[in-house]
C-alpha cells in the first residue's frame, strides 16, 4: 500500500521523465534542422531563407522588448502603442 507522498512522488518523477523526453525530441529536431541549413545550397535558397529568417524575426522576436534590462513580451496592444 502507497502513501500519498509516494504516489505525489511518483507522477512528479514520471513528469519530470516526460519534459526530458519531450526536450530531447526538441533538441534532435533543432539538430536536424541545423544540420539541414548548414547542408543547403545557399545561392539557391538565399531569398527563400531570408523570406522565413524576417517572418519567423516579425512574428515572434519583435513581440519580445528589452526595457530596463528586463525582457518584456508585448501584448498587441503595446505594440500599437509604440508605432
Amino acid at each position: 500500500m502507497s502513501t500519498p507522498r509516494t504516489e505525489k512522488n511518483d507522477e512528479l518523477m514520471a513528469l519530470e521523465t516526460r519534459k526530458v523526453k519531450a526536450l530531447e525530441k526538441i533538441a534532435n529536431s533543432l539538430d536536424s534542422l541545423t544540420v539541414w541549413f548548414e547542408e543547403i545550397d545557399k545561392d539557391e535558397w538565399s531569398n527563400r531563407a531570408q523570406y522565413y529568417l524576417s517572418e519567423f524575426h516579425n512574428k515572434v522576436v519583435k513581440e519580445i522588448a528589452f526595457e530596463a534590462g528586463k525582457e518584456v513580451k508585448l501584448t498587441k496592444e503595446k505594440t500599437s502603442a509604440r508605432k
